[in-house]
């Protein structure tokens, strides 16, 4: 089938270098010393930091008019001081303070009269401080008043009903940070980004909130937090600086961009990100692909059903198999596997599903067939009539087997469970073999063996699916894990003289095929091989 090309409206017109996002960027600072922070500053300006934080709570011995004055007058950067002091925010919005609130307000004040650019104040002390400051306050200085739910997320009545309330204080600029229970808790404080009568910080914290982070320019959010490193985030979930703009191209991002992901669960470790956001600016496209932490995939896709959010999606585990039912088209190939890894939203908002996950492991393969047998490549594959082990019989294991069998390839499948094995085996006209038996299953030598199982994944880098004793029998040893990139099976492998295929070729070429059907263009095979070379 046909993929959805993009159109010239979604090309970038601009070089790498145009900022089309008004979305700030801000940096908190986490120095315990003036003099560290003055030394974050400097890393935070040189990352490209648009605003630093402030962080009083972080300073473990504070001089207010000294400190403040000194911070202000040599900052590189635009200031916003975080309405806390000595420890955290008051115990009252979930810190740990307890200290003089008139003190801690004071330290906010002071900031404003020596220079900074705006401060942050939670909700329940806004009327107090914004009272205090009337007459007083300078054109340029800016009041954040800000509001933190540390358990959920509520409704988008209740957080409208918050914002207005946040307004009714007098606020310059409203924040809402919140927590996410489930991925799509984000699309209500984008909704409320997207409509608020002033200007407003959304946040949605954890894991399942970064693309809250990540996609405020879209939603027209005021500013969002990068972390100066990957070790001093100063709220869960948060990115570093660095990630948003060289990783996600944070300046391109705007109300136009079309959202691209990877769904999983984990998904955090995936390198595709890396891999199209590179692939989609080398070529000016006007879209970001994300990690997309889902629970529910139902749920996502019947929450965020525009045609530029989740305009395109690869699929990992676990939802290989439950995403088939949220489709309106399944491509024929997919539906025989039962696993889908690649889905492209339609200019009408249906969904089309694709399996590459069998295209990139098995040309990879044959083309290690072809390496061993010193063959070019023609019109019969090389795996016609070879004895094919294919170790797994989940998604990735199904694509495989159905792959190979494709090709001519007389089929094995051995799993743990053995009744998963056998469906699947039947289903190809194959043999089905518990993990246990395929130890001691030999009865031809130059078998080609095929793992999809996780064992010998990172952490667990010292486990095998396969004794090395058994793999005297196989020519050519293929292993779908790609973190590690070399497996203790392919060092096994490759000590017993069998041409090894890595997990990364089977990354790089389904991507291959995934651009093609998210894009209506060809690949950049260089850049994507690059990419993987540097960071797998």
């Amino acid at each position: 089938m046909a993929s959805v090309p993009f159109t010239i409206s979604d090309l970038q017109t601009s070089g790498s270098g145009f900022r089309s996002s008004p979305t700030l960027l801000c940096t908190p600072l986490m120095g315990t010393t003036v003099d560290l922070m003055l030394i974050e500053m400097g890393k935070a300006k040189e990352i490209g930091a648009d605003l630093l934080e402030i962080r009083l709570d972080c300073l473990r011995a504070f001089n207010p008019r000294q400190d403040l004055d000194i911070l202000i007058k040599q900052s590189p950067l635009p200031t916003l001081f975080f309405a806390s002091y000595e420890h955290s925010r008051p115990v009252w919005e979930g810190g740990q303070y307890e200290g003089d609130e008139n003190k801690r307000q004071d330290a906010l004040r002071l900031a404003m009269q020596l220079g900074a650019n705006y401060v942050d104040v939670e909700l329940e002390v806004a009327h107090d401080f914004n009272n205090s400051i009337q007459g007083k306050k300078p054109d340029s200085f800016k009041v954040i008043v800000s509001s933190h739910n540390f358990h959920n997320t509520p409704s988008a009545e209740a957080i409208g009903n918050l914002v207005a309330r946040i307004q009714a204080t007098g606020a310059d600029i409203a924040k809402i940070a919140t927590t996410a229970l489930d991925i799509t808790d984000c699309a209500r404080i984008f909704q409320i980004t997207v409509h608020s009568e002033i200007p407003t910080i959304g946040i949605v914290m954890g894991e399942r909130g970064l693309i809250s982070r990540i996609l405020s320019p879209k939603f027209g959010g005021y500013l969002t937090y990068g972390a100066l490193e990957a070790g001093a985030i100063s709220a869960p979930g948060q990115p570093t600086a660095k990630d948003l703009l060289e990783l996600y191209n944070f300046r391109l991002i705007r109300p136009d961009t079309k959202v691209y992901g990877i769904i999983g669960k984990p998904v955090g470790h995936s390198k595709s990100p890396l891999l199209f956001n590179a692939a989609f600016k080398s070529v000016g496209l006007n879209a970001v692909y994300l990690h997309f932490l889902v629970d529910d995939v139902e749920k996502f896709f019947k929450t965020y059903s525009a045609v530029d959010f989740a305009s395109g999606c690869s699929c990992t585990i676990p939802h290989k198999e439950a995403a088939l039912k949220c489709m309106d088209e399944i491509d024929p190939i997919a539906k025989k596997i039962g696993a889908i890894n690649n889905i492209v939203r339609r200019p009408d908002g249906t969904l089309t599903a694709f399996n590459t996950d069998y295209i990139g492991a098995i040309t990879a393969i044959e083309d290690g067939v072809r390496e061993l047998n010193g063959a070019t490549p023609s019109a019969v594959s090389p795996l016609a009539g070879k004895l094919f082990v294919v170790l797994g019989a989940g998604g990735a294991g199904k694509s495989l087997a159905y792959g190979a069998a494709q090709k001519g390839a007389r089929v094995v499948v051995a799993n743990r469970t053995f009744e998963r094995a056998k469906e699947l085996a039947e289903k190809v006209g194959g043999k089905a073999l518990t993990l246990e038996e395929v130890q001691d299953f030999h009865p031809e030598e130059g078998m080609i063996l095929a793992n999809t199982t996780s064992v010998g994944m990172k952490p667990k880098i010292d486990e095998t699916p396969l004794a090395q004793h058994a793999l005297k029998h196989y020519s050519v040893v293929f292993d779908a894990i790609y973190t590690p990139k070399d497996t203790r099976l392919l060092k096994e492998a490759r000590e017993t003289g069998a041409v090894i295929v890595y997990g990364t070729e089977m990354l790089i070429r389904q991507g291959f095929e995934q651009y093609k059907n998210f894009t209506g263009l060809p690949a950049p095979e260089e850049l994507f091989r690059q990419l993987m070379e540097k960071h797998a």
